[in-house]
């Protein structure tokens, strides 16, 4: 996407607009390395807060003139408090995903993108993973029109291989997004993240937020950051997990020049 128009220099607001789309794309052609903050009180037996940290870095890639490869993968680093008796809480890596997009070159009035989600069992203590390699299918689609642009994401992931004696993979996680973009690189946006846990009661199956927030572009130097804060009432939970949640995200853009 190009950040200027023929004879005409943009201004720091107009390229602030422009990169705060970019920046709520998931599969955008640019380069992103978002931080995201995931804060989760009163978790567990004794009520303590949980932390996740996740760095999601986006890279895409060019095949051709017609398809480009867009790649996005999660790191997490989650610290988690006692959650029954005997299973004491721990910090550490969880679970590493790579996400791969095939989204066409030229986008349409709907962009999209569709591809496999590999979760590798990287986690350094039982609590924080699955302990199971798995795979499975993830695809997204949006739309910008006028100061809106809003989607979904969506993956599952089954298990297919690791200990037998560890519960089998087979989850899912929907992340539709809605965004109103101001003046200036401010937006209001909302992106819950709803799971559920197709192995499990079900009761003990879904993960329901609502809520949202507010964020803006800023610039450190030359450098685009995007950043915004969001909270979350959650309307259907497990026992011994919360019922609200924050969430505050720093992500760095290095939008292309031309």
């Amino acid at each position: 996407m190009s950040l200027s128009v023929i004879g005409v220099q943009p201004t720091r607001a107009q390229e602030s607009s422009n990169i705060a789309k970019q920046a709520q794309n998931p599969i955008a052609r640019l380069i992103s390395v978002p931080f995201e903050n995931d804060f989760n009180p009163q978790t567990g037996i004794d009520k303590e807060d949980s932390y996740v940290l996740e760095m999601k870095p986006v890279v895409p890639l060019t095949l051709s003139k017609d398809w480009n490869l867009i790649t996005r993968t999660i790191v997490p680093v989650i610290q988690v408090p006692d959650l029954a008796p005997g299973v004491n809480g721990k910090t550490g890596l969880g679970d590493i995903s790579l996400s791969l997009f095939l989204s066409p070159a030229k986008a349409g009035r709907i962009i999209w993108g569709v591809g496999p989600i590999v979760s590798f069992p990287t986690a350094t203590e039982d609590i924080l993973g699955t302990k199971k390699l798995s795979v499975g299918p993830t695809v997204v689609a949006l739309r910008s029109q006028g100061h809106w642009l809003y989607g979904a994401l969506v993956y599952n992931l089954f298990s297919v291989a690791g200990p037998s004696a560890r519960q089998d993979v087979n989850q899912m996680l929907m992340q539709p997004f809605v965004n109103y973009n101001l003046r200036h690189g401010w937006y209001l946006t909302s992106s819950p993240i709803i799971t559920a846990d197709w192995e499990k009661q079900r009761a003990e199956r879904w993960v329901v937020p609502v809520g949202g927030g507010v964020g803006k572009i800023v610039h450190f130097e030359k450098l685009p950051v995007n950043i915004y804060t969001q909270f979350f009432r959650n309307a259907e939970y497990p026992d011994g997990t919360t019922h609200w949640s924050a969430r505050f995200q720093m992500q760095f853009l290095f939008p292309k020049k031309g």
